[in-house]
């Protein structure tokens, strides 16, 4: 079996295989010439030492078979008393590559038959290679040069597949952090896009329905409901455009209305009781500076309990409390209805980012929660508490 990859590209095991080629045919010619003794290299032994070489070209793809392929014809060429030692180094680079793959038990077993047969052949085979006196100890060196050689490359292999994998790890990681961020900030845009929505054109749809009830009974009062509309749509319209620029990607201009937050609940109030309501605020506590976050979700939450009792509670009144504590914010907003029907509050726990659920949602992003029920003098109650400092 192959490794996972190559480490180099196919045609450099092609110009090894005809380097060591070359390098056995030349250093055989020239030890024959130069010692005069030994069976000449004929067209057998020309044949063996290129059928030990030309495997290489298939070391990466299939280590243990070109082993294999090159340790038998080097075997066959000292068994036939054919000179020089040359054909080590095909065996070299095979059981290089086998190491290298993982291939030890076999480069080793290998390894230690072909030492073996050195040895045993030496007092058998008359001529050739085996009768070195140093033969087995060279054959036994190249053997041991092959494992920390195959061992080294393995390790740089290893560790480059680590790198690379690491790499493709952190990017799938930023990958999904950039989801999950996208995700997050598509649940914010909804979440301020009902808040806005809802409260507004509930305000309108009231006003409107004020408006034909007195246009023929009493036409002169038809005027205050027509300025709440008017003032309701274009508050509207600002903060959708807001919503819409950051959904574009661009800024729009200074806006003229202040961010909304804390500072802007007495409009909020003056809007409810254009309505019909009866709104009260209870300040307790010393109000202090708190994180942007926790001002937006303030505002978002009376605002959206706001809307909610003018459209379930049928109540008359409504008091809002803010208690500014050392750590917390808490919010209570209590009204005198009879609390929204059934239907309304599974529609409310069931829609993710709307209703009691996006208030929930906009308490829990500042590290804080929100409780909705009962109120304890009948009525419906939202109590909110957010962190003065923030989500952590």
């Amino acid at each position: 079996m192959s490794s996972v990859r190559p480490p180099h590209p196919p045609w450099v095991d092609v110009v090894l295989a005809l380097a060591v080629l070359a390098g056995q045919v030349a250093g055989t010619e020239i030890l024959v010439r130069a010692a005069g003794t030994g069976r000449p290299l004929d067209a057998i032994g020309y044949a063996l030492l290129v059928a030990s070489a030309v495997p290489l070209v298939y070391r990466d793809r299939f280590p243990t078979t070109v082993l294999l392929m090159v340790v038998g014809p080097a075997v066959l060429y000292m068994w036939l008393g054919y000179p020089g030692g040359f054909t080590t180094l095909a065996i070299v680079f095979a059981m290089w590559a086998a190491v290298a793959a993982g291939r030890r038990l076999a480069a080793l077993v290998v390894g230690i038959g072909l030492v073996a047969f050195v040895l045993g052949a030496s007092f058998i085979i008359p001529t050739g290679h085996v009768q070195d006196a140093d033969a087995p100890v060279w054959i036994a060196g190249w053997v041991v040069a092959s494992f920390v050689m195959g061992e080294v490359s393995r390790g740089r292999r290893r560790y480059l597949e680590q790198v690379e994998q690491r790499a493709l790890d952190a990017e799938r990681t930023r990958e999904e952090e950039a989801r999950r961020r996208a995700g997050e900030e598509r649940m914010r845009i909804a979440r301020d896009l009902h808040d806005v929505l809802a409260h507004h054109i509930s305000t309108i749809n009231v006003q409107a329905g004020v408006a034909a009830h007195l246009l023929d009974r009493q036409p002169e009062q038809v005027r205050p409901a027509l300025v709440a509309i008017t003032q309701a749509s274009r508050e509207a319209l600002r903060e959708l455009r807001a919503t819409l620029g950051i959904l574009r990607g661009v800024d729009e201009d200074d806006p003229r209305a202040p961010t909304p937050g804390l500072s802007r609940v007495p409009e909020l109030l003056e809007t409810a009781r254009a309505s019909g309501l009866e709104v009260s605020l209870e300040v307790t506590g010393e109000p202090r500076a708190i994180a942007p976050a926790t001002d937006l979700a303030a505002y978002r939450i009376i605002q959206e309990s706001l809307t909610n009792v003018g459209r379930h509670a049928r109540a008359t009144k409504v008091v809002v409390a803010l208690e500014h504590g050392p750590t917390d914010l808490v919010i209570t907003v209590d009204d005198d209805g009879a609390g929204p029907p059934d239907a309304a509050i599974a529609s409310a726990s069931t829609a993710a980012g709307n209703g009691l659920t996006g208030m929930r949602e906009r308490a829990a992003s500042t590290g804080g929660d929100l409780e909705a029920g009962p109120g304890p003098r009948g009525g419906f109650r939202v109590r909110a508490r957010l962190p003065i400092a923030g989500p952590a």
